[in-house]
């Protein structure tokens, strides 16, 4: 009995051993703005994620700072982290910005450069940001995202994301980001018909501008999708941070998005 609940203790370990734990938040005007007591409290909410997506982190001056600041804080706690920063999107109509990855070393390798999109830049306003990883001897690459304004139509961007996986036919990827659109549209059924699955499903993720009997968040924008017969679901879900502060106007420092998490195992 005693050799059978080893190896059961056994098994258990392995299998925790082989996940990863992606977050990704839309952390709204990331740069100068954010003091550095903003960039703590970010840096606790992380620290026990393996691989963090960045998206709105500001294109001029302050934004790569305040990603280089938020790594530093995270090396503090323990573990070591790196981080890759995009270079600005080649939106001229709209807002440029940048996007970010940050993980923690002893867990995961980077491959290769990370690279903005370059076939249907001109097609997607803020071109995805594309970062390839490695844990234990699979790889899979992230695909960080941040969709124009529901009113100026994510829907007409998002569409060009089904060309994507025959674009890159030998990578496992990941899509994550802020869509500004459910995961319901119609825009993703083609990805889901190709095996592609949110990790999220009716899951609010913007915050309102003040709770009303208790419901503060207004919108399901921010979401990840993953390949099914590549990726094992094992998790997901999302950090509630707004509710350590006594009022919206306070949690909206952080960020008007709260981050979503997937935990996962490769096939």
């Amino acid at each position: 009995m005693r050799h059978l609940f080893s190896f059961i203790l056994l098994l258990i370990s392995s299998i925790t051993f082989s996940q990863t734990k992606l977050l990704s938040w839309n952390l709204e005007n990331f740069g100068k703005s954010k003091s550095e007591e903003t960039i703590s409290y970010i840096a606790n909410s992380l620290r026990d994620y393996d691989i963090i997506a960045i998206q709105e982190v500001v294109a001029g001056y302050g934004g790569a700072q305040a990603v280089a600041k938020l790594a530093d804080e995270l090396n503090r706690k323990g573990n070591k982290w790196d981080y890759v920063i995009s270079n600005p999107t080649s939106s001229s109509a709209y807002k440029t910005e940048r996007y970010a990855f940050i993980w923690k070393t002893d867990k995961l390798k980077k491959i290769g450069r990370a690279w903005l999109e370059k076939k249907y830049h001109l097609e997607i306003d803020r071109e995805p940001y594309f970062c390839t990883f490695q844990y234990e001897n699979k790889q899979f690459t992230i695909a960080n995202f941040h969709a124009i304004t529901k009113n100026k139509q994510p829907e007409t961007e998002i569409k060009y994301f089904k060309f994507l996986p025959d674009e890159y036919p030998s990578l496992n990827l990941i899509f994550t980001g802020d869509f500004n659109c459910p995961q319901s549209h119609t825009v993703f059924n083609p990805l889901k018909k190709m095996g592609y699955q949110s990790i999220l499903v009716n899951q609010k993720t913007s915050l309102k501008q003040e709770c009303v009997n208790d419901k503060c968040l207004a919108s399901e924008f921010d979401n990840m999708y993953f390949k099914t017969s590549k990726i094992n679901f094992i998790n997901s879900g999302i950090i509630a941070f707004y509710k350590n502060f006594n009022s919206l106007k306070e949690a909206r420092i952080i960020s008007d998005h709260i981050p979503i998490w997937f935990e996962f195992s490769l096939n």
